[in-house]
């Protein structure tokens, strides 16, 4: 055996793993769209596995808060404000010296995800708003790369796994035993909820065990298809809740051709062209930026969102829009939404900023 491939001997002793499959994982690469609360514990998990190259994006810095579930991060990574990418790829490379590990504090959006992805075996989601899994769904289904969907709020949790179809060629689709390509993430959710309607975790708390459990499935797909298993993917939604103690297998349509899906069927890609998803724009000499939903969202619950944000500060709202001033650390933010999804963050010029208060305490 290889020496370098002896800290995963009990892994090889695997059915289907053996040194061609540990091979397979040293030779891939693969994205993590941020580094939360998942992105961590799959980050955690990949690293120990042996996947040789890891490229983690986020745009946020560790905070204190962050601690309880993710669980790359420590006090000191807080007291020196590292941004979360560089900090994880800092506690990787103490994990395992033998991996790759790249680190690129950024924004995910539609002018840099093509470019992140190119080269990569498979996407890992670990992102906080459904406007950027749309964005990951349409740059999996161009370029014809898996990606492995999670999400995790409160006690609940869902995972599902995108292998694109790709006209035949595409590993999963040659595998012995037929062509094993799924819906998209597009067939499935065929538009994004109305903002303010879909809870976060910054609203309504999050439970570390349902993110463990989560990340978990997503890292155990991930190895799946790096290894070329697709005969052992799972064809079904994963849908749970922890406290309740249910745990749902959704099933999805067999074959994707009978949708008549925009992505995956017409190859329309509007969140990667820039025509869907929300615009940032700063206003001049107001210290804010302006966030606009492209997409017809429908009328926001203003009522509802203002109860939610009371903790935070106050918060005063009528039937046009609301005001909620927000302590986040150690800032303070006014923000203005107003019925139509359109949103105000006053207390920053920086557009990522103001994407991930909209996306922590507004849900998208």
């Amino acid at each position: 055996m290889d020496g370098k491939l002896d800290r995963y001997h009990r892994q090889m002793l695997l059915g289907g793993f053996g040194e061609e499959g540990q091979q397979r994982l040293r030779d891939s690469t693969v994205l993590l769209l941020g580094c939360g609360a998942l992105g961590c514990v799959a980050a955690d998990l990949l690293s120990r596995a042996g996947v040789g190259h890891l490229v983690i994006v986020d745009r946020d810095v560790v905070e204190l808060t962050n601690l309880q579930r993710q669980v790359l991060f420590d006090e000191d990574d807080v007291a020196e404000g590292m941004p979360k990418a560089q900090a994880a790829r800092r506690r990787l490379a103490k994990i395992n010296s033998d991996i790759r590990v790249s680190a690129i504090v950024d924004d995910i959006n539609h002018s840099n995800i093509e470019r992140l992805a190119d080269g990569v075996d498979v996407l890992v989601d670990g992102l906080d708003n459904f406007e950027t899994r749309y964005l990951a769904n349409d740059v999996a289904v161009k370029l014809g790369i898996p990606y492995v969907y999670g999400a995790a709020v409160g006690t609940t949790g869902m995972a599902f796994t995108v292998l694109p179809r790709g006209g035949g060629d595409a590993a999963w689709e040659m595998a012995p035993g037929g062509s094993f390509a799924t819906p998209c993430f597009r067939c499935l959710f065929d538009e994004p909820p109305p903002p303010g309607t879909t809870p976060t975790c910054d609203t309504v708390g999050v439970i570390n065990s349902v993110v463990s459990v989560i990340a978990s499935f997503q890292v155990n797909e991930t190895l799946k298809i790096l290894t070329q298993q697709f005969d052992r993917m799972r064809r079904t939604i994963l849908n749970l809740d922890l406290w309740s103690n249910d745990i749902m297998q959704l099933k999805v349509p067999a074959d994707a051709e009978q949708l008549d899906c925009p992505c995956c069927k017409h190859h329309q890609f509007r969140y990667l062209d820039g025509d869907a998803g929300s615009s940032a724009t700063s206003l001049c000499g107001r210290n804010a930026i302006q966030l606009r939903q492209r997409e017809n969202s429908g009328q926001v619950g203003l009522e509802a969102v203002a109860e939610r944000l009371r903790v935070y500060g106050k918060v005063s709202v009528n039937e046009f829009l609301l005001i909620a001033d927000i302590a986040d650390g150690d800032e303070a933010y006014e923000i203005t939404l107003f019925n139509d999804g359109r949103a105000i963050i006053k207390g920053t010029q920086d557009p990522r900023v103001a994407r991930g208060l909209y996306a922590r305490y507004i849900g998208s």
